[in-house]
């Protein structure tokens, strides 16, 4: 990949992340086998699906709805869309985030019902899964975490009216508020140094300088982590320059 010039940048192009998802199997209470509902905040999100068979349910200020999931289906969506991956038949998708480093900084709020949303400290009581605990039971937590957070978007979807959706939105800001100076500086350096550098090279290029292209380099990374537990399923996660 090409590096930023005088930025520096030399992360996944545009400042994304990208990890590998095999989707939950786990049966919910509803029979639907799959992941946990979320939103996020800042950051937009894009699923390429490589194998496999599912849907991903959303719910938005628009309403409800099903997409369904088949090996070269691209699908993405925006911030504040409540998501919920289902696994009809071992799905399997490359996710693509916008914001590298957001995401795993805290840009994701669980469908947890209101009691739990009260502060940071409840909600992490019943969404962290330690790193250094036995595979079975970061397996227990995570399982968890998702019945709790079904819990909570059953409650949303069964909703009249706008005002429950639009109350969780508001909770799901105020926990998440002491993070977002640790956020600016992230996109600083991530998604907004990768546009900065964009525009540093037309500049350079209306100059009739073609010195960046000087400074070419090329990357390749393995996994850092394999199998990691996601809010949707199992994760091999990227380092990616962040």
């Amino acid at each position: 990949m090409v590096s930023g010039g005088e930025s520096g940048f030399a992360g996944l192009p545009g400042g994304v992340a990208v990890s590998r998802l095999c989707v939950y199997d786990w049966p919910a209470a509803d029979g639907v086998r799959g992941g946990t509902p979320h939103l996020h905040l800042v950051c937009s999100e894009g699923y390429v699906v490589t194998g496999g068979r599912g849907a991903v349910q959303t719910l938005t200020a628009s309403g409800y709805q099903v997409t369904p999931l088949t090996p070269g289906t691209v699908a993405w969506f925006t911030p504040g869309t409540v998501h919920r991956l289902v696994n009809e038949d071992d799905l399997r998708i490359t996710v693509l985030m916008q914001n590298s480093g957001l995401p795993e900084a805290g840009d994701a709020v669980l469908t947890l019902p209101p009691r739990y949303l009260a502060d940071p400290e409840t909600y992490a009581s019943v969404t962290t899964v330690p790193a250094d605990a036995p595979e079975a039971e970061r397996e227990r937590i995570a399982r968890a975490r998702r019945d709790l957070a079904l819990e909570g978007y059953r409650a949303l979807r069964e909703a009249t009216g706008p005002e429950p959706l639009a109350a969780f939105h508001r909770a799901a800001a105020a926990l998440v508020r002491p993070r977002l100076a640790d956020w600016r500086a992230r996109w600083e350096r991530g998604a907004r140094a990768a546009a900065e550098a964009t525009g540093e090279q037309l500049d350079r290029l209306e100059r009739g300088d073609a010195g960046h292209l000087a400074d070419a380099v090329v990357q390749a990374e393995q996994p850092c982590e394999q199998g990691r537990f996601g809010m949707c399923g199992r994760l091999d996660v990227y380092r990616q320059g962040q």
